[in-house]
């Protein structure tokens, strides 16, 4: 589980590797081909034998896309990467564009010409994806064609890494809180009562939720590769490798699922002639429409029916999810008094801190992974929100500076993530004000109170409300939501601007991480996971709220706290909060780490 900081992804890669795609096209009779960042399960963190897209530019971020056409190409990114494409893609090779503002379908419509033939694979794109496409490339006289072969795979040859062969292996109950045949009995009557008499499901998260298993085969997150189909009476069949079945998963999954490979998928798509088929367009590729049309089914579109099931934690998830938390504040209160002790003296370069911060998670005995690659900040590289250090782009901290430090841990009882700022040595006054605005806001999504069908857009403004009123903002979303030892960014529900109509439920969890950057100065970011609580009456009131439990339990440093710019009401409430980090951590950690601890939560002043 060891955090590797892969130097490898270097500009070599497009002027390697481009020519033998541009060959293999030729062969295709391919003028272009398009290369997006999803795989086969539409993953964000992706099997080293998916990754396609870093094979082919150096490109390593979570999203993007690729353009090769025959005399020239364009590698596309949002402004999360504008710094770290640069770093890893070669200009000569690819134009660096923007994947939001116009993204593919303007490359196509200014640079594909009639006659030309730009070819796809279907397995990696959405069918809603490809209509903006064809229409971009119709366009200009250009078609837009399914391939049956990828010609990146067959460029990238022997040399491409083999499929993830993890073993898949049963999740107990005693951290799933509900056997499979009672979930699929439920999802499956929720299928009935659409209309519909089966579901395809595809994404890992689903089979992982559903079936209640785990494996390994996405990076940083305990997911296996596979896929599904769920009768609406709750029966089954799922396509795993054999190579991954372990010796007691087929007892596990009941005589009611039938375990097959991937090579019995398409027959299995076939079966579903002509019944009515759910499958989410924005989860599974076009092919799996195009199957199913072609066996003659009946194609229902809509949400993936366990994904805001799996959202809604049950009371076993939520306990699992405070125990992980314990353990894991434990871990990064024992890093944070490194930070305020041998960290002031000796100020740490970014792997340093990478590095110490999870010995410390693996010190806990409980560790299972990373629920990402940790993001450690020093300086400037802290104002680049989702920056990974590596050993070329490493900086040390130095006495002044903000270290700004986002990780998480995946435990068989749950998920974390958490970011913490420190201050090495003494903060300047505008980093104190900034902190405590962006402290303020977390603070005020953290107390909320909220009626049934409130949606995470309608409480984003409150985590943005004091940075607005000094006129500053950050251009990432509030929240994501997190599961239960599953994915790290978990939907449907999120908090941000861009609209999201999925109302928070009790059980949800969701990230709270407001967050201030300055260019080539610093950044701030405080985040904490918390619960959406049930409906309790307010003394007074005439509705009952739903609310938020902070499961994060970190101290936060004071002393970046300017406490004249909190209100009462604010102080007392990071006191308490301050009191329970205190009384459940406390005793998990070393004296010396105790007495830090002590102080570092102790009542602010005023």
């Amino acid at each position: 589980m060891r955090q590797t900081f892969d130097d490898s992804a270097a500009p070599s890669f497009g002027p390697l590797h481009t020519p033998l795609i541009r060959e293999a096209m030729a062969r295709q009779g391919l003028d272009g081909f398009l290369i997006p960042h999803e795989d086969e399960h539409q993953n964000e963190y992706l099997p080293a034998a998916n990754d396609r897209l870093a094979w082919a530019t150096g490109f390593t971020g979570s999203a993007g896309a690729a353009v090769i056409l025959k005399d020239k190409a364009a590698v596309f990114v949002d402004g999360r990467y504008t710094i770290q494409v640069r770093d890893q893609v070669d200009p000569s090779v690819f134009e660096i564009r923007d994947l939001v503002e116009g993204g593919v379908p303007a490359y196509l419509r200014e640079n594909a010409r009639p006659g030309w033939t730009i070819g796809y694979d279907p397995r990696l794109h959405s069918p809603d994806s490809l209509g903006a496409l064809k229409e971009a490339a119709g366009k200009t006289g250009a078609t837009l064609t399914a391939v049956e072969a990828n010609p990146l795979d067959s460029a990238w040859g022997e040399a491409r890494p083999a499929q993830p062969k993890a073993p898949i292996v049963p999740h107990p109950l005693a951290y799933a809180g509900e056997d499979s045949s009672a979930k699929r009995a439920r999802i499956g009557a929720d299928l009935a009562a659409l209309g519909a008499e089966a579901a395809v499901l595809t994404a890992p998260a689903s089979l992982a939720w559903l079936f209640n298993i785990r494996g390994g085969d996405v990076i940083r997150s305990p997911l296996p590769l596979g896929q599904a189909i769920l009768n609406a009476d709750g029966t089954a069949r799922i396509f795993l490798d054999p190579d991954k079945v372990t010796a007691d998963l087929p007892a596990w999954l009941g005589n009611e699922v039938r375990l097959e490979t991937p090579d019995d998928l398409v027959g299995a798509l076939a079966d579903l002639k002509g019944r009515r088929v759910l499958i989410d367009p924005s989860q599974s590729s076009a092919w799996y429409f195009g199957a199913l049309a072609e066996a003659g089914a009946q194609t229902v579109r809509g949400a993936d029916p366990t994904a805001l099931p799996r959202a809604c934690k049950n009371a076993v998830e939520i306990e699992g999810a405070r125990r992980a938390h314990s353990r894991d504040g434990a871990a990064l209160s024992r890093f944070l008094h490194w930070l305020a002790t041998e960290g002031q003296i000796n100020p740490p370069d970014e792997l340093e801190a990478v590095t110490r911060l999870e010995a410390f998670r693996e010190a806990t005995g409980a560790l299972m992974d990373l629920s990402f690659d940790t993001i450690a900040g020093a300086m400037s590289n802290g104002a680049i929100c989702h920056y990974h250090p590596t050993r070329r782009l490493n900086r040390r901290s130095e006495s002044g500076s903000l270290l700004l430090v986002d990780s998480g841990g995946q435990y068989l009882d749950g998920t974390t993530d958490v970011t913490r700022t420190v201050a090495i040595g003494e903060p300047s006054a505008e980093m104190a004000e900034r902190f405590t605005l962006v402290l303020k806001g977390n603070l005020a999504l953290a107390r909320v109170r909220f009626p049934a069908g409130t949606t995470g857009p309608a409480l984003d403004v409150l985590a943005r409300l004091p940075l607005w009123m000094a006129g500053l903002d950050y251009d990432h979303g509030t929240g994501h939501g997190v599961g239960s030892y599953l994915g790290v960014h978990e939907g449907p529900h999120r908090i941000a601007k861009v609209q999201n109509t999925v109302a928070l439920r009790p059980g949800m969890v969701v990230s709270n991480e407001p967050g201030y950057y300055k260019e080539g100065g610093y950044g701030i970011r405080i985040e904490n996971l918390q619960v959406v609580t049930p409906f309790a009456d307010i003394v007074g009131g005439e509705r009952p709220m739903l609310g938020f439990e902070t499961l994060t339990l970190a101290p936060i440093d004071r002393r970046l706290i300017v406490v004249d710019l909190l209100s009462p009401e604010e102080r007392a409430q990071l006191d308490s909060y301050h009191a329970q980090v205190l009384a459940v951590v406390g005793p998990q950690v070393p004296a010396d780490v105790a007495a830090w601890l002590t102080e570092a939560c102790a009542p602010i002043a005023g």
